[in-house]
Parts: C-alpha cells; sequence; structure tokens
C-alpha cells in the first residue's frame, strides 16, 4: 500500500523501510516462540486460579475481601514464579515499587549494594544519592555501595562477591535494564551469576530486580534465576498496554509482605486497598503482555536497523540479542534528537499535534525531552521516545502496542530526520 502522501513519508523513505524490513523480518519468528511460551505460561496460570468475572467488579472503602486484587496477586505470583506477589494501583510508578522493594529488606544501619553500577536516576532521589529527599534510604540510615560494571557493560562477579561480604550488606540492587546508561540489558542468566555470587558469600542478603522493561522478554523471570524479589510497573510490560497505572512486587513471601507495609502502614500492609474500578484491566494487560512485547520488541528491532541505515549508531544492533524492549539510537546533538522525538510524537495517536520540548522532570539531574503520544499518560509499552539533553544526546525508544503503528510512526520520525515533511 502506498501511503507516502497520507503519511508524509517520501517513497525514498519507504524504500528504505523495505530494505530494513527485509532484513530483520527473520528475527520475528523467535520473538513469536518466546510470545507463544509465555502466553501458553500466563494461560495455565489463569485456569489454575479460576478467574472469572465476579474478579473484575470493582470494590471501595478498605477494600476487604478484594476477590479480585488477592486472586491478581496469586496470579502475579505463579506467573513470576515466586512465593507471593503485590500488585496494586497504590503504587504510582516503577521506582515507587522498586524503593518499596528495597525498603523491604533493610532497616537503619544496614547497607544496601547496588551491584549494577549507578542505578536509575529517579532510583538515585529514592536511594538519596541526590536531592537528599526525606524519608530516603539514607536519609533512614541505610548506608550505601556499589559495584561497578566491567568495561564491556558486564556485571563485575569479583566486586560483586567483595562488596556483599560485608556482612551490613542486607539488599543488593540489580538493574536488569540499561535506564539512561551506555550499558547492554541484562539477561535472566546473567543476573543468576549476580545472584549466586551474592548468596555464596552472603546467604541472608536479598537480591532485589529493578524488573522494568524485562518482563515476558525471555522464557523466564529474576525470582527463577535466585533473584529474592522482582519489581516494576504495570504501565510498561505486564501491565499488556492497558493497565491505567500501578506496580508490582513479586518473590519471597516474608520480603513481599514487608513491602506490602512500605506500600501503605505497619500493621495494614496488604489486606488493606480497595480497586474502586475494579481489577479487568489489570488481568486482560497481564493476558496481553506476552504478545503486546513482543510487537514492541518487533518495533525495537526494525528501528535499530533503520537507524544504522541511516547512518546512526545504535544499541542494541538489530541482530543483537534482545532481553529488554528498550532501543537507544545515539544521535549526538540536541537539534537531532529533539527532531526524532518530536517525530515520534507526531506519529502517534494521542496528541500527535504536541511539539516535546526538554523540561526539568521530577527526579532527573538533564533536562529530560520526552514524546509519548499514549493512551496512558506516560505508558512505556506504547510508543515513547525520551532522553537526557546531555552528550552523546541518545534517544531511548521503547514499546510500542503494534509492530505496524511502531513502524509508521518511526518512519514519520525518519523523515524528519532527513528534513522531510512529517508534520
Amino acid at each position: 500500500m502506498d501511503f507516502s502522501d497520507a503519511f508524509g513519508v517520501s517513497k525514498e523513505m519507504l524504500e528504505l523501510a523495505e530494505r530494513a524490513e527485509k532484513d530483520v523480518s527473520p528475527r520475528f519468528a523467535e520473538l513469536d516462540r518466546v510470545s507463544e511460551a509465555n502466553t501458553a505460561k500466563v494461560l495455565d496460570v489463569f485456569r489454575k486460579h479460576r478467574v472469572s468475572a465476579p474478579m473484575f467488579a470493582g470494590t471501595n472503602g478498605y477494600g476487604y475481601g478484594d476477590l479480585g486484587r488477592d486472586t491478581l496477586d496469586e496470579v502475579y505470583a505463579e506467573v513470576f514464579r515466586a512465593e507471593a506477589a503485590l500488585v496494586r494501583l497504590g503504587f504510582v510508578n516503577g521506582t515507587h515499587a522498586i524503593a518499596s522493594a528495597l525498603f523491604a529488606a533493610v532497616k537503619p544501619g544496614d547497607v544496601l549494594l547496588a551491584a549494577t553500577g549507578l542505578p536509575y536516576d529517579t532510583l538515585q532521589s529514592a536511594i538519596g544519592l541526590t536531592g537528599g529527599h526525606p524519608g530516603s534510604l539514607r536519609w533512614y540510615g541505610v548506608g550505601y555501595a556499589q559495584a561497578d560494571l566491567t568495561p564491556e557493560g558486564k556485571p563485575d562477579l569479583a566486586a560483586i562477591r567483595a562488596a556483599a561480604s560485608d556482612p551490613r550488606v542486607t539488599a543488593v540492587e540489580v538493574q536488569r535494564s540499561r535506564g539512561y546508561a551506555a550499558r547492554p540489558a541484562l539477561s535472566v542468566s546473567e543476573i543468576g551469576d549476580i545472584c549466586g555470587a551474592v548468596h555464596a558469600v552472603n546467604p541472608g542478603a536479598a537480591v532485589i530486580v529493578d524488573n522494568c522493561y524485562g518482563e515476558f522478554a525471555e522464557t523466564s523471570e529474576p525470582i527463577e534465576a535466585g533473584a529474592d524479589l522482582a519489581a516494576g510497573s504495570l504501565i510498561k510490560n505486564p501491565g499488556g498496554g492497558l493497565a491505567p497505572t500501578g506496580g508490582y512486587v513479586a518473590g519471597r513471601r516474608d520480603l513481599v509482605d514487608a513491602a506490602a507495609m512500605r506500600l501503605t502502614v505497619p500493621g495494614i500492609g496488604g489486606e488493606c486497598g480497595c480497586t474502586p474500578t475494579g481489577s479487568r484491566l489489570l488481568y486482560q494487560g497481564l493476558f496481553m503482555a506476552p504478545h503486546t512485547v513482543a510487537q514492541a520488541l518487533r518495533t525495537a528491532i526494525f528501528c535499530a536497523r533503520l537507524m544504522e541505515l541511516m547512518g546512526y549508531k545504535t544499541s542494541p544492533a538489530w541482530d543483537e540479542r534482545r532481553t529488554d524492549l528498550i532501543q537507544t539510537v545515539e544521535f549526538g546533538a540536541p537539534e537531532l534528537l529533539a527532531r526524532f522525538c518530536r517525530g515520534i510524537q507526531a506519529g502517534s495517536p494521542v496528541d500527535a499535534f504536541a511539539v516535546p520540548e526538554a523540561w526539568d522532570m521530577p527526579g532527573y539531574e538533564d533536562k529530560v525531552i520526552m514524546a509519548a503520544g499514549t493512551f496512558v499518560q506516560g505508558a512505556s509499552i506504547e510508543l515513547s521516545c525520551d532522553g537526557p539533553m546531555r552528550p552523546p544526546y541518545t534517544a531511548y525508544l521503547q514499546g510500542g502496542l503494534t509492530y505496524e503503528s511502531g513502524k509508521l510512526c518511526l518512519l514519520r520520525a525518519a523523515e524528519l530526520l532527513r528534513g522531510g515533511n512529517a508534520g
């Protein structure tokens, strides 16, 4: 179909896209295999827990006896192969869920070890590395240690073992995805290596994985590799593009219970917390998640190849193994980063008329430009693109509810990069 005039894409760009798609199409079969395996896992758990329409009903007040909420916890626990899970709309974002997981494993005088280098920007604030916010881990008297990655961006297991052998270390934070760092995402196998290194020298330390962007990218999850907790956002992978907000924590029951006390209040934990609008979108989103993640990965691989053909540096490269959703494109100049983000916004289904500008986002040290023409505000499982306005001016693309829409959106952004009409 020739949609070059209707969608503002030149015939030359369509020809380049056809070449890119021809190159990447063989890789899609593996994505489909992973999606099918994860869909089978989710379906099996849904059937086992007898998911039914009454579980979708809304509750009010304290939320005691919320069947949908409590069953969803059990479903998440089994899908992630964990003892327990806490799935709540009350988590305002992934950082909130991850911080609650970290607080579950520490007390004043303990030490948190970051095993994969400096944590993601917003988590730095929660830990107390930036901002000095009251209520941060360090404000409560929790110490901090860090094991940096190797020059290749891989976990330094020797450094992790040395740091984790300190008996004061009770929590070890592992960031699966790259965040705004120039390093590869971790595979579940690599996370397992970290877990083994920590538990060998400090059996009592809890390994806590920031699982954002990684759920359902592989056929196993960090808990299966030895992690004690995993946490993330419902408006990323596990929400399947349908969850309106929220987050989850899954893992050891005692730690999940402690994270619930952090989310609400000691003595209440997960017993309270109603779901006024019901849980249907959370169930349906989890059901859709494996397929949606595969669509997002298709979009990322196509993006990598298209941008490489245009002369830009990408990570991962189009033919590299994928363990999370994030695709980076290095532009080297602020105006090119801004132009790409504006192209993504212009091709989005929502707020396509908006023009992204860099601004001071809460929790970030640099101005950030963000394109997110999404049905759910800021949902990273929908196609979005952002980046800090600092060298080398890298765009971080994630999500894509459908490959077709992701491809079209990328063509518009690519056209704008070339100076074409993508408005």
